[in-house]
């Protein structure tokens, strides 16, 4: 079975009791002890995981299975967000952790993140090398360790991680300007962060999904538009300014504006990044993924910042931000940081960021998204899941080797192969293909420099993929 675990953007996701089973449980993390032994000097490593269903029994599994191969486990006694896990990594120096997460993919999901000394995803180089461990491992038997007497070593995350947030929002701003806030952790690991810091600071805070739930109100515990409904009622039974909502492992973040309009996470980069120049006086730089909002670019050419455009997967976001050279890095899919914090995308620093931002400036979100276009121009992004049959991926894998010179009859003046095919427009709209690595879908972004030509756009990249 151990073909079926390969470590893509953001670790190995599996469905459980088909291919996340304890006996693929045991050989990853005997991989990943593998790989944790050929660096100098091994260290403990700490073991976390989400709400989700069995996490428990998986991280007792994971203990007992570094512990045979002489690895010291630290376990994290509470579901803890992905950011945390990462934090502690740092702090307690540990040689990494391995997250029990599969982020905000459906309830049957599980999978496993592993972070690396430094607080960062696994980049490809060290996935590659655990993958190699666990192919080498094959069927041979794994050595299991059962605890000392008075279990495994356990620590709590949160006070420091809480703290450290403290340090790196000015939650006094939030609390001064009395606004309030509505929370939603979507039954998530998030459960108890963003809350707790908020009501610490006295701003008042309402919570919704505040409660474990493994199936995660029978949907995937992801912070779009479509599944926020709670959170906007209770923003406008209270009056609240802002609603924040964070995912299944909280690393990424949903933003709703106080009159119940959703702000797509290519914008809140964007406005946390002008805000954070604006206040913090940052100038090293801005990352962002090839597939994010090119409102970005405008802003680094506004601000004279250097701009660092990476491949989609937040470890090259993560390695800018260990160099210290960028101020923050994000992408469209709800994953930011910021300079000075955890390599790491982190949904609870975004969600407060904002509500500092919208405490500070005193206006609503609209209305600062309105002068930021005012300010750089207009952006309009959007994207799209392709369901394709195998063949049809086989032939569309085939049609992005070439370099279009037109699209729909418009002509493309820019190839960018950073990640997938982006192909650039004369108007400065963009679209760009990637193929899942994993399922027979092709991602089409778009981004139009106009409201009225966002559709033209839209049917244009359809007609590409299924033409």
């Amino acid at each position: 079975m151990s073909t079926a675990i390969k470590f893509g953007t953001s670790g190995w996701r599996a469905i459980v009791a088909e291919d996340f089973t304890l006996a693929n449980i045991r050989l990853a993390v005997a991989g990943i002890a593998a790989y944790v032994k050929t660096q100098p000097e091994p260290h403990p490593v700490l073991i976390g995981r989400d709400p989700r269903f069995l996490g428990e029994s998986f991280v007792d599994e994971a203990a007992k299975v570094l512990s045979g191969a002489g690895i010291t486990p630290i376990v994290i006694s509470k579901p803890a967000p992905t950011p945390a896990i990462a934090y502690a990594v740092r702090t307690l120096k540990t040689s990494g952790a391995i997250n029990f997460t599969a982020s905000h993919n459906p309830p049957e999901y599980n999978g496993i993140k592993f972070s690396t000394h430094d607080g960062a995803p696994a980049l490809p180089e060290v996935t590659r090398q655990i993958e190699a461990a666990i192919a080498g491992i094959g069927s041979a038997s794994i050595p299991s360790a059962n605890p000392p007497e008075g279990g495994f070593e356990t620590v709590d995350v949160k006070p420091e991680f809480l703290k450290r947030l403290a340090e790196l929002v000015d939650l006094k701003a939030i609390a001064k300007s009395g606004i309030k806030v509505v929370y939603d952790p979507f039954w998530g690991a998030g459960r108890g962060y963003s809350c707790h810091i908020l009501r610490e600071a006295g701003v008042t805070v309402e919570t919704v999904h505040d409660y474990r739930d493994v199936l995660f109100g029978g949907h995937a515990p992801e912070p779009d538009d479509h599944l926020l409904g709670d959170a906007k009622a209770k923003m406008k039974e209270i009056g609240a300014a802002i609603g924040i909502a964070t995912d299944g492992d909280a690393d990424r973040f949903g933003i709703v504006d106080q009159d119940g309009t959703f702000i797509q996470p290519n914008y809140i980069i964007a406005l946390l990044f002008d805000y954070l120049v604006e206040t913090r006086g940052w100038k090293n730089g801005v990352a962002k993924s090839v597939a994010t909002t090119n409102l970005i670019n405008a802003l680094a050419e506004h601000h004279k910042v250097p701009l660092f455009e990476t491949p989609v997967g937040f470890k090259y976001i993560g390695e800018l931000i260990i160099a210290d050279k960028i101020a923050i890095g994000g992408e469209e899919s709800a994953g930011l940081t910021i300079r000075g914090h955890v390599p790491e995308k982190d949904g609870v620093l975004a969600g407060l960021l904002v509500a500092e931002m919208v405490a500070t400036r005193g206006k609503s979100l609209g209305v600062q998204l309105r002068e930021l276009f005012a300010k750089v121009g207009s952006f309009y992004p959007v994207r799209e899941n392709f369901r394709l049959t195998q063949e049809a991926k086989a032939a569309f894998t085939e049609k992005l080797k070439a370099d279009p010179t037109e699209l729909s009859g418009r002509k493309v003046t820019g190839v960018v192969r950073t990640d997938g095919l982006k192909l650039i427009l004369e108007d400065g709209s963009w679209v760009c293909y990637r193929l899942s690595g994993t399922e027979p879908v092709v991602r089409a972004y778009t981004e139009a420099r106009s409201e009225q030509d966002m559709e033209a756009l839209r049917t244009a990249a359809k007609k590409f993929v299924l033409s």
